[in-house]
């Protein structure tokens, strides 16, 4: 078999492809098999120009056979091991030779069918044909086309490298001629020794793989995995072809410096598909030779030759050439160790012998975690005055801040003024939290929501609106409930009926007061700038009022009504809950669920049929159910008025088989025709479908279940069985009685209550309801007709759908913990008052107090106060409805205070989009209809926060993060330990970790409050997701330390003696550089201003960034360093360095400003080291300095703009040109030709900066006829600029043309292959047209790397 080159994306992939004619018939294949083998197969035949087949009868219904190496080292038999582990079914794995007939030469190999069948052979080939069944080769078309890229680089850029550095300390010295010229083209081309040849490789290969592997590492630098979101065969062939270097090669240091590629490889390696091929992963400690094992094959080489692999494979015996090569080799590997063993005594030696004196070197510090140890009470300010540490850290940015801004009253809305009704010509922003339960600690998802509403807090402060950010904690009734419940089982073995209503209400105050701040100690710490005297909890006897006059208000207007309906009902929880409670678990076909209260998994996901007997004859008529046990309660079977087959039934009835129920054959439109039969059973008081016929045609509602998911009303033997154990029972009578017709799986979705995790059932109850027909179109219009703005607009066809067809809201809840219904049913001892039922609203009142109550009933049924006896409601109202008037309950409703006067309607619900319906859309309903107002202007409604590969955040999958995990970082083994506190079952523990050991392999390391509020709001597009990976966070927290060494290097600038300007402006005598970095100050100013006017916030950090590292530091700060230099050494040159100061501090403490309400910690740390302007002195914070505006900052000029980006273009350039020619160090002399005399002056007047940041020694303006000196790189800048970079003399020219004509030869190589590929007679049939494409651009991007070496070869050889 010859082997086939083949052509991935980038580079050349060598693999075997041994696959055989194909005898596939249609009938023999899976479809999808077929069509994967067929593309894969096809895809390769025209890559390599070769279709070797074996005819062999094929069927894919036997198990596939999966030969690999029985080495532990075989990178590229474990690739495919792995891509096979995510198979739907895995092949075989076999290590003993195959069959003759199959003629397998390489391994791995792949063949499909039992007893012989269709081949692939080489890792590639396999591991692509395996991953795709798995789904892991990409998403879509560009996903695949990146996925062969990635191929290519693990096979020709990471593998040879990593052999070569790897396989001299295996032992292995077989390094095939195309590794060698890969990574030292002197050691292939010239004639040397082994020895010398193998040292040489050693020592230039090991740097080959460094620089491979950091191309690597800025990839995986924004990215979790290499494509998508999720791991994909790329990952799996980069993995195991780095597998190498980490286990036997890249010592501790290196791993340090491939920060990024180390975090991925661990991410990967911990997977539990790679776990299960690879085991635990032993990392390289020290780079040194390991002793082969005997009877182990070697590892092939890539490239290596086949017939030297298959002989060593095949146990053949080995010609007395190889093994006299063999003996020679074991003699230098001898040597090689006793000559590192020498070098390890010696270091020993020097370790014992006595030590000679030396200077004492200053003993480095960890600059990592640096605390604040300067003593400072509580409330007062930080110590500024000592010299900032050496670099930022969060713990020491972090301490002190706090507790002094909130004891300033920063964060209230009277600082500043005498009354907050003094009327504020800049305005009121009101804003209220989306008030978190009180049962738990916030997540990232929280951290998202408290960060943006923070920024846009301290940003109109700043701006000097009146304002007021009012905190607030919701009771979270069922939560708050299961909570403490569990805890007195756990503790004291006592149930919530045990203690009595009264004595639990106290345990969960007692609760509530323990361990309900934790939530306020993380919004603290996440910087959040919170009025806490106005802090609120829904409980509180202020809100608990407002909450009583509401429900009493809405009930006396009719609006609250009492009626008998199905609900969703937890039997675990003995409560209703809300749609928000209720999971949609889907299931697609037959599924075992866990459900509590049953030892053994329960059954869903299939369909029953069996047959009901119709009256009066032997026909009957079949129907189908998921819920077996419902039929016990059924009441009619329901057919389509259209339906011809059973028009012949009407006025028809059936029997119940256990009962002597006859039911209803009844003809209603919403039965489906065209689904089973036709024929639906009706059990109206258990299905909501059924509901809705129920009423229709008047039906019985026969409610078989009780509050504990017992069967009620039904026959023996099923009276009294929990429900899911009489599923079976049902199911095995109706067979008894041959009325079974069958089963078979259904895909559905099963209804879970969150809290519980058992399965909600639809049961009828007395219940309280809020008619929301005319809220919900008052909510509706104040949309339509712009009165109320939501953000982004894509969510108003969400919101009408919704409001447009609102159902009436259930707010009952059968709990003890939360608002008590203030309603009492009445019952009346005189004999003209007929005695009521409690789903009779007649017979209820509502009250402020029992005697309220009282009045109100007497007067109702026209008796004496003293014949009237009252029940109160044992129900609690849904958390949501306290929610829904949270805007105006927190600031004193119903009493008109001044807080309501001046806050109410406020001005933004910042919140999540999930929650739209269940919270956003009630309060608004609930503002309209008790004040009359709208509760806020405007929504604006941020993504929802998933983790790094798209789940949503699960305590069961160990995805949940403690944003103050993230801000002080946590080990691996401190997650765990948060696991096994947390009310997780043991099997979701074990989960949890697995997913916690494969996204935070080494932990979570610091980053710090600033740097995660930063990459929340950088992540915040006005979508509907977020993919929050925790490793982004480092790089903000390194941009933090950007600014820290910034600021510190200009206060060294600015000198103890400075003092600014009064205010902000020009002088008239700035320098270029001075007026381009102010003018995108003043851009950065109005790109900041408008991203929060408009929620942009990916906007506002971006602007932020740039200025800052982009602009301030990369460029101003380095243009202005000779200014300074000349300023110490010429006198005259110090009126320019005066104003550079003035120009360098508005800068600075413009640019803090501009990122203080993102980053409020740094932000004051560095803003309190600066001088104050003499027009600020009495702005003790930043945070109540005005924030930048473009009405003062207005010098921003697009000439001066267009100016300094011309001028970056030919630094650019002649950077570029520097690297092209490796001069690091050198500077040489650069000549701009220049088109035309205005670009002549514009090099001229600029020529300093790019002097400076170009690193050139000097700078020549040409014009476009004038002489440029010989032996020059010429590179183009732009259409009016040409540089010209001398290089003669400075480097060494017959070198670089031997090195240019090598490559020009390699391109001329790649070029013919492409060209006779492309050109064969079917490339264009079978050729996917994305390869195509790409091997067009290939050939493009080789044609122009062709030119340019042409032209560097032309002119070296013109300076020589």
């Amino acid at each position: 078999m010859d082997k086939c080159h083949c052509q991935f994306g980038k580079g050349i992939f060598t693999g075997r492809l041994d696959v055989a004619e194909m005898n596939l018939t249609k009938a023999s294949l899976e479809p999808n098999m077929c069509a994967t083998l067929r593309k894969t197969a096809d895809y390769l035949h025209c890559l390599s120009g070769t279709h070797e087949l074996t005819s062999l009868s094929y069927s894919f219904k036997g198990m596939a056979s999966l030969y690999i190496s029985p080495h532990p080292d075989d990178f590229r038999s474990l690739m495919a091991l792995v891509a096979a582990e995510f198979c739907p079914s895995r092949p075989c794995t076999l290590i003993e030779d195959p069959p003759a007939s199959l003629a397998l030469c390489s391994r791995p190999s792949l063949v499909l069918g039992s007893g012989g069948g269709e081949v692939l052979s080489g890792a590639s080939a396999v591991a692509w044909y395996l991953a795709s069944q798995g789904k892991r080769i990409g998403s879509n078309a560009k996903q695949e086309s990146q996925v062969w890229q990635w191929l290519s680089f693990a096979d020709n850029e990471l593998t040879p490298v990593s052999c070569a550095v790897v396989f001299p300390l295996l032992g292995v010295m077989g390094v095939d001629k195309k590794v060698r010229e890969r990574v030292s083209p002197l050691a292939a081309t010239h004639a040397v020794t082994i020895t010398n040849r193998s040292i040489m490789l050693q020592q230039s290969s090991h740097a080959e793989m460094m620089r491979v592997l950091n191309i690597l590492d800025k990839n995986l630098e924004p990215r979790t995995f290499l494509v998508g979101n999720s791991l994909t065969l790329a990952d799996i062939a980069v993995v195991t072809a780095a597998l190498l270097p980490f286990k036997y090669a890249l010592e501790p240091s290196n791993r340090r410096a491939l920060t990024n590629v180390t975090r991925w490889f661990l991410t990967c390696v911990n997977q539990p598909q790679f776990v299960k091929v690879l085991g635990q992963i032993s990392l390289c400690e020290k780079m040194v030779p390991v002793t082969p094992k005997p009877n182990v094959a070697p590892v092939p080489a890539a490239n290596a030759n086949p017939t030297a692999d298959a002989n060593a494979t095949n146990g053949k015996p080995k010609t007395a050439a190889q093994l006299k090569k063999e003996a020679k080799n074991r003699e230098k590997l001898e040597k090689f160790q006793q000559k590192k063993k020498m070098e390890e005594k010696k270091k020993q030696e020097k370790k014992l012998a006595p030590p000679t004196e030396k200077k004492a070197k200053p003993e480095k510090r960890d600059l990592g975690v640096i605390s604040y140890d300067v003593p400072t009470p509580p409330g007062e300010k930080k110590d500024v005055l000592s010299p900032l540490p050496d670099s930022y850290s969060p713990q020491y940015v972090e301490a002190a801040w706090y507790s002094w801004w909130e004891k300033q009253g920063y964060f209230k809305p009277e600082y500043g003024r005498k009354s907050i009704s003094e009327p504020n010509p800049r305005g009121v922003f009101m804003m209220c939290i989306p008030p978190p339960n009180v049962t738990g600690s916030l997540h990232l998802g929280h951290a998202l929501t408290n960060a943006i509403q923070d920024c846009l807090t301290r940003w109109h402060r700043m701006r000097g609106e009146t304002t007021l950010w009012n905190p607030g904690c919701d009771h979270a009734g069922i939560a708050t409930q299961v909570v403490v419940e569990k805890k007195l089982m756990r503790e004291r073995g006592m149930s919530r009926h045990d203690l009595g209503r009264d004595q639990f209400i106290q345990e969960v105050w007692k609760w509530k007061n323990e361990k309900g701040d934790r939530i306020y100690h993380q919004l603290k710490k996440l910087g959040s700038s919170l009025d806490w005297d106005r802090a609120c909890f829904t409980m509180d006897p202020k809100l608990s009022n407002a909450v009583q006059e509401a429900f009493i208000r809405l009930h006396e207007d009719g609006v609250i009504y009492r009626s008998k309906r199905l609900v969703n009902w937890s039997c675990t929880l003995n409560s209703a809950i809300s749609d928000i409670e209720v999971d949609k678990k889907e299931l697609t076909g037959r599924t075992l669920l866990p459900v509590p209260g049953y030892k053994d998994k329960v059954e869903f996901g299939v369909l029953i049929s069996f047959s009901y007997k119709i009256e009066g004859s032997d026909e009957e008529v079949i129907v189908a159910t998921t819920r077996i046990e419902t039929m016990l309660g059924d009441s009619a079977v329901a057919v389509h008025p259209a339906d011809p087959r059973y028009q012949h039934l009407k006025g028809k009835m059936v029997l119940h088989p256990f009962c002597d129920r006859m039911m209803p054959i009844v003809f209603d439109e919403f039965v489906d025709i065209n689904f089973g039969t036709g024929a639906v059973k009706i059990t109206p008081a258990h299905d909501h479908n059924d509901y809705e016929v129920g009423n229709r045609h008047n039906l019985a509602f026969i409610n078989i279940l009780d509050e504990n998911g017992l069967l009620i009303n039904v026959p023996a033997p099923f009276l009294g069985m929990k429900r899911f154990e009489a599923r079976k029972a049902v199911l095995q009578a109706l067979k008894d009685r041959g009325q079974f017709k069958e089963s078979k799986d259904n895909p559905m979705v099963v209804p879970v209550c969150s809290r519980s995790k058992d399965i909600v059932e639809p049961l009828l109850k007395p219940q309280w309801y809020v008619d929301c027909a005319d809220m919900g179109k008052q909510a509706a219009d104040s949309v339509r007709e712009g009165r109320l703005k939501i953000i982004p607009d894509h969510h108003h066809k969400t919101w009408f759908n919704w409001l447009d067809n609102i159902r009436d809201w259930c707010i009952s809840r059968q709990l003890w913990w939360g608002h008590r219904i203030p309603a009492y049913f009445v019952t009346v001892n005189d004999p003209s008052v007929t005695p009521g039922e409690d789903m009779d609203g007649h017979y209820w009142v509502s009250g402020r107090t029992e005697e309220e109550a009282r009045d109100k009933a007497a007067k109702r049924f026209n008796v004496s106060t003293d014949k009237v006896t009252l029940r109160q409601d044992e129900d609690v109202l849904d958390t949501w409805f306290s929610s829904g008037i949270f805007p105006f309950s927190i600031f004193g409703w119903p009493n008109e205070t001044q807080d309501l006067g001046v806050f109410y309607p406020g001005s933004l619900l910042e919140t999540g989009h999930d929650i739209l319906f269940f919270w956003v859309a009630r309060m608004v309903m609930m503002g309209l209809k008790l004040t009359g107002k709208l509760p806020f202007k405007e929504v604006y409604l941020h993504a929802v926060v998933r983790d790094a590969h798209g789940r949503k955040m699960s305590k069961s999958l160990g995805n949940v993060i403690d944003p103050l995990d993230v801000i002080t970082g946590i080990s691996l083994e401190g997650l765990y330990t948060q696991l096994q506190d947390s009310n997780l079952d043991p099997v979701e523990v074990e989960k949890a970790k697995q997913g916690q050991q494969s996204d935070y392999p080494t932990g979570i390391p610091e980053c710090g409050t600033d740097a995660l509020r930063f990459t929340l709001c950088a992540y915040t597009s006005q979508g509907r997701d977020i993919n929050m990976d925790v490793n982004r966070i480092l790089g903000y927290r390194n941009f933090c330390n950007k600014l820290w060494n910034a600021v510190k290097f200009a206060m060294r600038t600015l000198g103890g003696n400075f003092v600014p300007s009064e205010k902000a402006q020009l002088c008239g005598e700035e320098s270029v550089s001075d007026r381009w970095i102010l003018s995108r100050l003043c851009s950065a100013v109005g790109l900041c201003n408008a991203g929060f006017q408009a929620y942009d916030f990916p906007a506002i950090t971006t602007a932020i960034y740039n200025f800052w590292l982009y602009e301030l530091c990369d460029v101003y700060l380095e243009s202005v360093k000779p200014v300074f230099s000349r300023a110490e050494e010429d006198s005259g040159s110090q009126s320019q360095a005066v104003v550079c100061r003035q120009t360098l501090f508005t800068c600075l403490e413009t640019g803090l400003r501009l990122l203080a309400p993102i980053m409020p910690f740094v932000g004051e740390e560095l803003y309190q080291r600066l001088p104050r302007r003499r027009s600020q002195d009495d702005r003790s914070s930043i945070h109540v300095t005005p924030y930048p505006e473009t009405e003062v900052f207005c010098w921003h000029s697009e000439d001066v703009d267009r100016q300094m980006e011309f001028v970056m273009t030919v630094v650019r350039t002649i950077r570029s040109l520097r690297a092209d020619y490796k001069l690091t160090k050198t500077r040489a002399d650069c000549y701009l030709q220049c088109i035309d005399s205005e670009t002549m002056s514009l090099v001229e007047q600029y020529s300093l900066q790019i002097q400076t940041l170009s690193l050139s020694q000097t700078i020549q303006p040409v014009p476009a006829t004038g002489a440029v000196p010989e032996g020059c790189a010429v590179a183009i800048a732009s259409d009016r600029c040409t540089v010209h970079l001398v290089l003669k003399g400075l480097i060494d020219l017959e070198k670089e043309v031997a090195k240019l004509t090598m490559k020009k030869g390699e391109l001329e190589k790649t070029m013919d292959k492409l060209r006779k590929k492309m050109d064969k007679s079917d490339y264009k049939e079978k050729v996917p047209v994305k390869v195509q494409d790409l091997d067009a651009e290939k050939l493009r991007q080789s044609q122009t790397e062709l030119e340019k070496a042409t032209e560097a070869i032309d002119n070296y050889k013109r300076m020589v």
